[in-house]
Order: structure tokens, then sequence, then C-alpha cells
């Protein structure tokens, strides 16, 4: 394809390969003697295990194995758990997570929570074998509804967390915050409940676990995002043996949005299986069984507050958090989204003080972890409804309400009243420019025709900005060979963003490398020694700042080679485009031929190492803070409810932008993930008997392409201060503006009715059932 430059639009290059079926997913992993494995699960939300009978099971035809609790103990089999963040419950006691065992003997504490293993030599002799599996159960009382968790009369999930808290936090000066509440003009309060939700890859969880008598080691056949953490933790707290005995593959993954990590207890069930048969084994989560299996995410009720004077300055802002995190807290992923963008509360404002306080509950009900975004979604939302209400209430216009309170751009570097400190950004530029591409001048003329037609139509505006980037570390590797092509090893893992595309990008931009003569590998933790795999939005940031250390040290070593055979300084030499040129000469060689050279010793003079190998390891000291303006047009059916999107438009501050074709792919599926959340996705547990009701698609409706309009997407990058690069993340942009967005427009929509706030999803039921309420 010739050399790439930033900035560019470059199609795909996974894509070829990917379309024509050509792609490597856990499902086409087949090894010699494979084994499958399928999991027997609770039909009971909360009951007691009295006795499991595996005998008929084990005695199917094919069957090699039945596993149950007592064989996980008898194997040695640790926990996954967390103590980071630091967290106390409300008697001070720092023992705050609760596991998952791999399989459950005593007590199970959520629908579909896992009791047995078979493995056979096919799966449906495996799935026959579990129906066979008898288990007596005695069920007992449950709660699922994050409201409820704290209520004296419901039930314990854990016997030694008597209010089921698993633990509390604050952050914020409270007292300023109180002391700017005494002083507020008026108060704005608002209880927001944020929908459970499903993360639903297009590939669902699945892996292979091997195990080599010879060498006395795993690998792992996987999808997870974090290659390297998944190996650490399964070998130091599941296996307890040295890292060097456990290898974690990862190929492609279709998909994750932060569900797919190494805590599940598939994973070690297939390893340990492995161990024990002789034999590689097998599991894939069937689509249904992902509803089950799988971490679900958001699930928070907030209390929110918002104080200010009597020219609609915001003084400060007050939330109560509840946050369900399940039946059970095995990782720090599921803490996540509980702490992690706090700071994003206070959004691209210059509200002085802001307080908050979190409680994280259990209940019977699956755990919860990230999902794209992790807690910015959740701030955002609340802080741009929050706004919106308070233009309802005071008559303040909600794009001058804006204004009033946004951070100028001269204000940079701006301490905001929560956590983050923004080191750049055009936030009053990101409205203005979305609110002209969006024709909000001319929206009220559209709003009466559109009323002419027996229709509601809607204007939303959010203004976003989230945190990415910090926190690890991250490694890039450039490997010249003797032919003069590379091979460059990188510690993120690719599950769908381009990361191929993406790093070859940089390196022919920062090499002057043929695009053809790179070869990207992020899929074997035992090629490349370090990693912290892909969340957060850190990949392009983190991965590319790692990239351009690697390559300025393969410019450096470069420097001298060319240097010798030029016959000239180093310091008369220039590096630009792939080639060392001595300068005011015609005299120059390009750096495929510097690298062939590298690998002739007898050419090389003898201080010059031979070979062009170079690795760096970045750590982002500070993060990056992407943000934008989101502006949303809807139009609602009043006989039906039916919301449609009929306008979408997206200005965002990525920072440097790398490729802009899968930039806009990266925003356009953020945006239709906010939104399916926003008007349609919703986990839903039978609040009795705690049994999954959308347990299906059928039953779980999911954004489809006729769900929404054309988006316009454009840029206004402002390059970060706090990276080489200027990259500031991208990942979860779409997702942080369009919840809020979308659920202004809609609430926008319904306040001709006198509707003040109408709570998500909001779905056409929900809307008919308030628009009929609200009719005279």
């Amino acid at each position: 394809m010739g050399k790439m430059g930033m900035g560019q639009s470059v199609p795909r290059t996974e894509d070829p390969r990917l379309l024509t079926g050509r792609g490597r997913y856990v499902s086409d992993t087949t090894l010699v003697d494979l084994a499958f494995g399928y999991t027997v699960r609770s039909p009971h939300a909360h009951a007691h295990i009295l006795s499991i009978d595996t005998a008929a099971a084990k005695a199917a035809p094919g069957v090699l194995a039945v596993y149950t609790y007592a064989d996980v103990v008898a194997q040695g089999l640790g926990r996954t758990g967390t103590h980071f963040p630091p967290r106390t419950r409300p008697d001070g006691s720092p023992d705050y997570d609760r596991p998952h065992p791999g399989l459950v003997g005593d007590t199970v504490r959520c629908i579909g929570d896992p009791v047995a293993f078979v493995v056979a030599e096919s799966i449906n002799q495996a799935k026959h074998a579990a129906e066979l599996v008898t288990i007596a159960y005695e069920p007992l009382p449950t709660v699922v509804a994050t409201a409820r968790a704290t209520d004296p009369a419901s039930p314990q999930i854990w016997a030694d967390f008597p209010d089921n808290i698993s633990n509390i936090s604050d952050i914020g000066d409270k007292a300023a915050v109180d002391a700017a509440f005494s002083a507020a003009s008026q108060v704005i309060s608002e209880r927001f409940f944020i929908n459970r939700i499903a993360p639903n890859p297009i590939e669902t969880r699945g892996c292979v676990g091997a195990y080599s008598v010879e060498d006395n080691r795993f690998t792992l056949y996987g999808d997870t995002q974090t290659p390297h953490f998944t190996r650490r933790q399964l070998a130091e707290s599941v296996f307890q043996i040295p890292e060097t005995q456990m290898q974690v593959v990862c190929r492609d993954i279709g998909g994750a949005f932060g569900l797919k990590e190494g805590h599940y207890p598939e994973v070690r069930l297939c390893l340990m299986a492995a161990r024990d048969l002789g034999r590689p084994v097998k599991w894939v989560a069937e689509r249904s069984e992902s509803f089950l299996a799988d971490d679900h995410a958001r699930d928070q009720i907030t209390e929110a507050e918002l104080a200010l004077d009597e020219n609609g300055a915001f003084l400060g802002i007050r939330l109560k958090t509840t946050c369900n995190m399940g039946a059970y807290i095995s990782g720090f992923s599921s803490m996540i989204p509980t702490f992690s963008n706090l700071g994003s509360l206070a959004g691209v404002y210059t509200t002085p003080a802001i307080h908050v306080e979190v409680a994280c509950v259990f209940t019977n009900t699956q755990p919860t972890g990230p999902y794209r975004g992790a807690g910015r979604p959740e701030a955002i939302y609340v802080l741009e409804r929050l706004i919106d209400i308070a233009a309802f209430e005071t008559g303040i216009d909600r794009v001058e309400l804006r204004r009033r309170n946004i951070i100028p751009a001269e204000a940079m570097p701006y301490q905001t009243g929560l956590m983050f400190k923004y080191d750049c950004g055009e936030f009053e530029q990101n409205l203005e420019l979305a609110l002209s591409a969006a024709d909000v001048e001319n929206f009220k003329t559209r709003r009466v025709e559109a009323a002419a037609n027996g229709k509601l139509r809607g204007l939303g505006i959010a203004n976003m900005i989230e945190h990415s980037g910090g926190g690890f570390a991250e490694q890039a590797e450039i490997r010249f060979d003797p032919s003069g092509s590379v091979k460059l090893l990188v510690g993120t893992k690719d599950q769908g963003q381009s990361h191929e595309t993406m790093y070859t990008i940089m390196l022919s931009d920062m090499l002057g490398l043929d695009s053809d003569d790179i070869m990207v590998i992020d899929d074997d933790t035992d090629q490349i020694s370090f990693g912290s795999g892909t969340i957060g939005s850190r990949s392009a940031m983190i991965g590319g700042a790692a990239l351009r250390g690697a390559a300025d040290r393969i410019i450096a070593k470069g420097l001298s080679i060319a240097a010798h055979l030029l016959e000239t300084a180093e310091t008369d030499l220039e590096f630009d485009n792939g080639m060392f040129k001595v300068s005011g000469t015609d005299k120059a060689i390009d750096l495929k031929e510097v690298a062939k050279t590298a690998f002739m010793p007898r050419l090389l003079p003898p201080e010059i190492e031979p070979g062009l190998i170079e690795k760096a390891v970045y750590f982002p000291e500070v993060a990056s803070y992407p943000n934008g303006c989101h502006v949303c047009e809807v139009e609602i059916d009043q006989d039906t409810g039916r919301v449609r999107i009929v306008s979408y438009v997206a200005v965002d501050d990525v920072g440097t932008v790398i490729n802009q074709l899968t930039l806009d792919g990266q925003i356009h599926g953020g945006i239709a993930q906010g939104a399916g959340q926003a008007l349609m996705e919703n986990i839903h547990h039978d609040p009795e008997t705690g049994q999954l009701i959308s347990g299906s698609f059928l039953d779980y409706a999911m954004p489809r392409a006729d769900d929404f309009c054309s988006f316009d997407i454009s840029s206004n990058p402002v390059p970060s201060q706090t990276n080489p690069l200027g990259i500031k993340g991208a990942g979860e942009a779409g997702t942080t503006g369009a919840l809020a967005a979308v659920c202004n427009a809609v609430n926008h929509a319904l306040s001709p009715l006198g509707v003040r706030h109408l709570e998500m999803p909001l779905t056409a039921e929900r809307v008919w059932r308030c628009i009929k309420g609200h009719s005279n």
C-alpha cells in the first residue's frame, strides 16, 4: 500500500482477511484431541445447594469428566480478587470483595451461577450429560433491585455483609460543597436510574485451555483484552505457578467493550480440565448463555443536586451513587466504573466544588463490570441532564446556561472541582461548531412543522469530556529482519478497533517505511514480553508513545550505521521520510538498506552491535482528556411513543488524529451503543424470583441500522500536552456523549407536555405512557 501518514483516511488493512472468512477467533481454534466443555448453571437466583449427583452424567456416552466445587478445591485452584482501589465496608473493614470460586458448592447467588462443568468428546455429548446432573436446591428469597439492596427487609447475599454493602467511598471537598449549597439561590435535584445492560459483542466469550505435561506449562487460547494481566492473574492467583508456566494467545477478537477479561470461571475450568485430562478443552458461550455467563454493566442510582446562583452560575454539585455490583466482585475491573471516571462529573464547566459519595452493593444478579465508557457516560448523563432540568426550572435557555459556565480555552490548564486537571481543550468552540452543524437556529421552525404532523420534536445537547490513557505502562518493540522488513510487537490488544492499521500508519509515518514491510503482532505473551492490554481508550496514546520511543532509538542507531556507510559524521546527517541524508549534498541511504547492513557484522565498525531491534516502555504520568459536543434531534410519534433520531451531530476533540476513517467509525459505533442504552437496551430480572426476563435477543432489544439517521461527525483537534504524540483517545467518546444527548433530546421533546424528566430506557411503551399520562 506504500507509505502512510498520520491523519490520512486509510482503509482498514485487516478487512480483506476478516471479510473473506480468514479471521482466527476462539471458535476457529482446533487442537489435536480437542474436548468440549459445557457449564451446568443454577436455575435459581438464590438457593442453598443440598446435594449434587453427577453419577449419571459421568456414565453418559463420550463424557470425560464432570467437575464440581469439590474438584476445584481438590486441585488447589485459587480465586481472582481485588483490593484495589482501597475501599472499606461501612464498619471500616478493608475486606470488601467476594470473588467467584469457579464452581459454586454451597449457595448460588445469581441466576446462571455455574455449579458443574461437563467435559466430553463433543459439545452435544457434553450438553446431554449436563442434563443428567441432578442438583437439589433450597430456594431462598432474592433481591435484584439496586434500590432495595440495602433495605433491612431484603435478604443477605453474603452472611458477613448484613446490609449488602460491599464498600463505600467519597471524594471531593464536602465542606466547600455544603457552603456552596448554603449560598445558592436555587438548588436543582433529581434521582437518576442508569439501567443495567449487557455488552453483547458480536463474538461471544470463549476459550481453549491446553496443558503440556512435558513442559509443565499451560496455554490459554482466549479473547481477553489484557493478555499479560490475564497471564499474571491465572498464574499467581488461580494456579499459584510462575508466569513462565502460563502462555496466553489471543488472536482475533470480535468485540469486547470492557467485557472480556480473564477472571471468568470458564477460563480456569478449561485449563484445570486440560491438566487433569491431558487434552485441550474448549468452551464457547452460546448467545443465550452469554446473558447468564457474562458480566453486565451500568446499573446505578444517583441522587444528584446542582447549586446555582441568581445568574445561573454553577456553585456546586452533590451526588450520592449506589452501584449494583451483582453477586460477586472478582477482579479490579469490576470496580472500575465505580471510581475511575468520577472526575467526569465536573464536565467542561467551572463548577468550583463537587462532592460524591459512592456505595457498592451486592444483589442476586450477574456481576457488573466495565462497558464502553466505564463510568464516563454515567457521569456525563447525570451532569447534562441536571443542566437541562436546571434550564427547565430557571427559564434560562439551555445553550445560554452552558455558555455561562463553560471553561474558556484561555483558562487552560484548568483544575476542576473534582479530580481532573485539564491540559487543553476548546470547549466553547466544540459547542458552537456543533450548534452550527445541527442548525439549532432553525430548530423551532422544524418543531412547528413536526407538530403540524402530530409529532413531538426535541433537541438534546451534551458537552462531554472523559479521562483516558492513564494508569498503566505500555511497551512497543521494533524488530527489523535481515531483509529490511519489520515486525512490530505491541502489548495492547486489538478487539476490532483496527490496531493493525493504526500502528502501521504510525510506524510508516515515523520511519518512512512501506506499509507492506510492516507486520503488527499483539497476540502472544510468549512473543511480547510485557503489555497492559487495551482498556480505557489507551492504545493509540500509550502504545503510540511507546512506539515513538522505540522508533527514536531505531533512528539513533540507524544514524550511526548510516554515518559509517556514507563516511560522514552523525552530526552531518538528518533523517526524513525514511532516508538518512548528508546535509547539503545528494548523498543518502534509506532505512531499509541500513537495516539490511545492520545484520552484516563485517560491514559494521566494532563499536556498533549488529542487528536493528529496539523497544521502549512508556508510562503516562498524567492522562489525556478527550472532549466534544453532541447534538441529537429526535421526533416522537404521539400515537405509538416511538422515538426516531432524525439528526445527530458530533464534534469531538481526540487530539492528534491518526486515521480519520477509523476515527469516524469509532465515533459511529460509540453513538450507537449510547443511543441503544438510552432508547431500548435493558436487562430485566423478575423482582421476586430473580429470573432473567430479557435473556435473549427476542426480549433484549439491540439497536439496528434502521434505528439511526446518518451521523454528522467532525473533529476539532487540540493536541494533548500529556504525551509525545498529542493523542487523547477516541474509543469511548461516542458513547460518552450519546447517552446524555439522546436522553436530553427525548425529554426536550416531551417538555411542552410538562414533563420534567423521563428515565431511560426511553422505549416506545414508556414514552407512550408518559404522553398519555400528561395529556389533558
